[in-house]
Formats: structure tokens, sequence, C-alpha cells
């Protein structure tokens, strides 16, 4: 009985450990190709950041303040410092969230990390890191030209 339940406690711990090391990438779009383009880009940082991963799904997540020009933006990267570059389609744009209003001429975008990711690199000690709002940056590629008139 011993034996049985040592072997089912590693293979749960087995199961564990690659869940939450396993990289992840269902992404729309290649982030590294938008990041190392010479095209210009629009980048903003977190107006407020949300590391509660204990809480359950969508827990870690930045808020941005974001120009309305770049609603039409077809899609972003958010870049967490240590947790890596996410590229993500936009969806939705909102004026207020967690006492957040948007200033005039902008709108507010949330978006999460991953609460594996985020568990595996508070374990590995970077929790006050992807908690500061300076290490999460969102980067929309640049319009063009006739996208700014509309």
């Amino acid at each position: 009985m011993h034996r049985r339940l040592r072997y089912i406690f590693i293979l749960l711990l087995s199961l564990s450990i690659i869940i939450l090391w396993w990289p992840v990438n269902n992404s729309d779009c290649n982030s590294e190709e938008i990041l190392a383009s010479k095209i210009t880009s629009f980048q903003v940082h977190a107006t407020q950041v949300i590391v509660q991963p204990w809480r359950g799904r969508h827990h870690v997540y930045g808020i941005f303040m974001v120009p309305d020009k770049y609603k039409k933006a077809p899609f972003f990267v958010l870049t967490v410092k240590g947790a890596g570059s996410y590229c993500s389609k936009q969806f939705g744009q909102i004026k207020n969230y967690n006492d957040i209003f948007a200033e005039p001429g902008t709108y507010l975008v949330r978006n999460f990390i991953r609460t594996r990711t985020a568990l595996r690199l508070i374990l590995q000690g970077l929790y006050f890191q992807i908690n500061d709002k300076n290490n999460w940056t969102l980067t929309f590629p640049e319009l063009e030209a006739s996208q700014h008139n509309s």
C-alpha cells in the first residue's frame, strides 16, 4: 500500500513539474519577428499590475492605457521581463477597470500571462520582478498612414 502511494505521489509531482515548466505558445503571430522588426512601433508600460495566481485563472495581468488610434491594430505583443513575450489579438476596449479610468483619447487594455507561468516565476524567486509595472510592456506595430487618418 505504501509503495503504491509513493508511486502515485511521484507521478503527481512529475506531472506538476511538467505542467509548470512546459512552454506554451498558442500565439496568432510571431512576437520575436515583431520585436526584432526595424519598422517603428509604439510601446506602453502597464498602469497597474495584479499578480495573484493563488486566486486562480486570470489573476495575473497588466492594465495598459493605449491611445485610441491603436484600436484598429490587429495585434500587439505583451512582454513581461522574465516571463517572455506573447502575441495577442485585440479583444475589446474598456474605459475603466479597477478604479483606473482611461484618459481622454485613450482606452484600457487588460492582458494576462498564464497562471502556471506566474507560479513558475514566483517559485524561481521573481515575484517582485513580475509585480513591477515597469517590467510589463505592450508593443504595437506602427499603423499605416491610411489608418492614422480614419
